[in-house]
Order: structure tokens, then sequence, then C-alpha cells
């Protein structure tokens, strides 16, 4: 029976973010290995869980689960959180000899030393198990080098933003690895960079410019000799010498028709540069035009520059404000605010309390400063449920100890953890009917859509200041190539 060795380092990690990311962060989210990682990823629509179905199906195939580790998209990791993670791995990939190795990687994870650490990780790897075929399933914003993809045999990346198609990616990973052991295809890879740094405001594959990208590389897909093409939008966010779109694309032992998929494909992207850019309404007049929006259902307000999965911090205060400064007239829920000292306060005082605190402006005031408030604990819960929506379908969530506050007449959500409120089961641990509710305003961003477009009438995008705004200008850059637009303006 052959042997498949399983791993994965997942995320994303913005360099302008003031807040890094421990160990314990993946910890509380994903970190587990064997049988753990079997029971954690069955059912779910994630790489892993495409791997767990395949173990479970296969009688070929003994399927090992080494260590797979992810974590919400923050700041910049702790180098020993990384070298803890990538030793574990290394040290389980040095323990067998394997047929085959399947790596989940994002492809834009940074740390607070090394802007390329996924690099290192795949040179150690290559180290480790030498010829031993490689596959590796990449996010669609990962920012990838040349130097990355020549360690690999096989390289494919999502191909849907939001990200629905993650257990998709991680099984088409694994069936060209088996192929390849089988001696059925002779796999080559080709990156092709784009000289552009694009934010993803405007990177739905749903609609836009990226659909168009994502069409064409479905056609390349399709012809003769081609295994696989994906299009990368990059990580804005991520500073990296490696920064910047690119198209990636697998032969079937034609390295020239791989190489001109590549370069078709990243022309492609360039030509659509400038539509990637927008321009947002300020959170003032986005909730005007939410609230004025016709139709059934929510109509949902939404601050990317303060996205938890862009790298956000759960911790600006500009959109909250203008909700208050609304005064508001229709049921309305916030989420969220990252507070652990107010999470615990409310714990502490119990249900129907009422707490004086300072919303947002804890972690800096560089975003804008605290907003004073008076509150009534509504609700207190453990933080934990399972994704209802379809990115991520059936995972469990623990967002650690949360509460429901009433600040003015808007539902306000505190946490104890830093995540996204980007699926339903989210709001219903709290019960609160969407149905019920005139204005949704959520730290979010694309991802967002793929459970609540169907259930809002209206989802409107504001401009707030943020570890994660649109406007690049705001930021530093220190790897990133200066050639690159716009930082070459």
């Amino acid at each position: 029976m052959r042997k498949l060795g399983v791993a994965r380092l997942w995320y994303e990690g913005n360099s302008f973010s003031p807040v890094p990311t421990g160990l314990h962060v993946f910890q509380a989210r994903e970190f587990f290995h064997g049988t753990a990682a079997k029971a954690f990823y069955r059912g779910t629509k994630t790489e892993i869980g495409a791997v767990v179905d395949f173990a479970e199906r296969s009688r070929d195939w003994s399927v090992e689960f080494l260590l797979c580790a992810a974590a919400p998209p923050g700041g910049p990791m702790t180098q020993d959180a990384f070298a803890e993670i990538r030793d574990t791995i290394l040290d389980g990939l040095g323990r067998d000899q394997w047929d085959a190795v399947y790596l989940s990687l994002h492809g834009a994870t940074i740390t607070e030393s090394d802007p390329t650490p996924e690099l290192d990780l795949l040179r150690q790897v290559r180290r480790v198990i030498g010829r031993t075929p490689l596959a590796v399933s990449f996010d669609l914003h990962a920012n990838l080098g040349p130097a990355m993809v020549e360690l690999v045999d096989i390289a494919v990346g999502y191909k849907t933003y939001p990200h629905i198609d993650m257990a998709e990616v991680g099984a088409r990973a694994i069936a060209l690895a088996i192929e390849t052991v089988e001696g059925r295809i002779r796999p080559v890879c080709a990156l092709a960079k784009v000289p552009a740094i694009l934010t993803s405001f405007n990177m739905r594959t749903t609609d836009g410019p990226m659909k168009e990208l994502a069409e064409l590389a479905g056609e390349w897909r399709r012809r003769d000799g081609i295994l696989d093409a994906s299009v990368f939008g990059g990580f804005a966010y991520g500073d990296s010498p490696f920064a910047g779109a690119s198209a990636l694309v697998i032969a079937d032992g034609e390295r020239a028709l791989a190489e001109e998929a590549a370069r078709e494909l990243a022309q492609e992207i360039a030509t659509r540069r400038d539509r990637f850019a927008v321009t947002l309404p300020s959170a003032k007049d986005g909730i005007a035009r939410a609230l004025a929006a016709p139709g059934n259902g929510p109509a949902a307000v939404v601050d990317p520059a303060d996205n938890p999965l862009s790298g956000g911090i759960g911790d600006t205060p500009a959109l909250f404000r203008a909700v208050l400064d609304a005064k508001l007239k229709v049921p309305t829920v916030f989420g969220f605010f990252f507070d652990p000292d107010l999470v615990a306060r409310a714990h502490g005082e119990g249900e129907g309390a009422m707490l004086e605190a300072k919303l947002g402006g804890r972690i800096t005031d560089a975003f804008g400063p605290p907003v004073p408030v008076k509150a009534r604990v509504l609700k207190l819960t453990d933080g934990k449920f399972r994704n209802l929506g379809p990115m991520e379908h059936n995972l469990s969530v623990d967002v650690g100890q949360t509460a429901l506050l009433d600040i003015e007449g808007s539902r306000t959500i505190v946490t104890e953890r830093c995540q996204t409120p980007n699926d339903p089961g989210y709001f219903e641990l709290h019960d609160i009917d969407l149905a019920k509710v005139g204005l949704l305003c959520v730290k979010a961003k694309n991802h967002f859509r793929a459970a609540f477009a169907p259930l809002t009438r209206a989802i409107i995008d504001v401009d707030c200041p943020g570890p994660a705004a649109a406007n690049l200008g705001h930021y530093r850059f220190r790897h990133a190539p200066k050639t690159l637009y716009p930082l070459n303006q």
C-alpha cells in the first residue's frame, strides 16, 4: 500500500497589523494531527476535509495526517510560532518514507522577521523528502515567487472568491499527485508574475474582472496537455518580495505550453489592473444607502478595512461611531468588537447587567479613538458553533466567549477572539433572527457575501480607517519591489 503524508500551514499575514500572531492563536483554531485531524475535518468543505474523504475511500493508499495548523488572518506570525509548526511538520515527514506528500498552504504567510517563510518551509520539506512528488495547494490571494514553485511538482490554487472550492482544490491536488506516482502524468509548473499589487475589494469571481480571469483560466484547463491553471490576485497587505498578482499553470510534460499559458493569463490580469481599484462611500453615506435599498431582509454595511480575514484587528471604531451618530430607528446589529476584557466583565456581571465601557481604539487609536458607551448585557455565549454557509461548511468555529450588548438600541457583539462574522451560525449563536434585522453592520469583506448575499437586500462596502484599507498609500512597504504598481507611482 502506498503512503501519502499530509500537513497544513494555512495563514495569511498582514504586515501592517500591530498585533503579532502567536502559536496560541493556531492552537485555538486548527492544530491537529493523526486521528484528531481526521475527526475535526471529516465532512467539512476544506482541503483537509477532502483528504479525509480520500483516505476513507481509498484501498490503495494509506494517509497519515501530520500537523494541520491554521489560524485566522492577522498580524505577522511570531518566528517562534512558525518554527514550531515547521519543525513539527518536518519531524513528521522525516519519520517515514512517502510515495507522495501534500501540503495545504496559504501562500501569503509572513513572520515578524521573514517575509517569505513558506519558501523556507518548502526548501526544508524538499530536503527531507528528496524527489518524492510534492503537491501543494494555495489560496487565491497567495503571494507566489518562482523559487517557491520550483520546489514543488504540483501547485493548485483556489478558483473562487469567496473561497467555496477549498475541498475541490484539495481533491485536485491529491488526484494529480496520485497520477504522478502512478506514472500517468509528468507535471511541470510555470509561474508568471504581474507587476502590480491589487487590492481584493473588487476581486470576487462572481462578477467583474476576476470573474473574467477565472473563466479564461477555465478555458486553459480544458485544453489538451493542461493539468491545471490558476490565477492569483495576491494579498495586498502582505509586504513580501513575492508581492503581486500571478498566474500558475501545470502542463503534462510540456514546459513551453505551461509557460505560454501562464504568460497569457498574467497578461490578461495586467490588462484589467485598473478595474480592481474601487472608490467606497463613507460610513455615513453607506448607512444611508443601505437603509434606502429596496427589498426584503436586512441591508448590510461592511467595513473591509478592519476585516479580520484581511488582517484586521476587530478594534477600529469608525463604522460603529457612524451607527450611533445616525440614531437609527430600525433593528440594528453590529458585529463585532474584539475585546476579551470587556467580554470577561460581561460574563462576570451576568445577563441584564449595565456596563460602562469604551469600544474600539483598545489596541491602537491610530484608526480612531475609543467610543464611550453604556451597555446592557443581553446574552452571553461560549462562542462555539458550526458553519452553516457554503464557505468552510460544517467546520467547527470557536470565537471564545462572547457578549451581546444593547447599546442605544443597537445589538453589538463583543468577542474573546478576533474572527470575522462570515457565517449565519455566528448570529444564530446569539439568538439573532436576521429576517427581523433592518441594518446589519459587520467587519468583513467579500467572503461575507458567500452566505449573506441571499439573506440580505443590499451589501454596501464603506471606506473606514483600518489595517486593510483600499488606499495602499496609507502603508509603508519595505520588502515588495518598488517597481510594482502602485508603489512606483
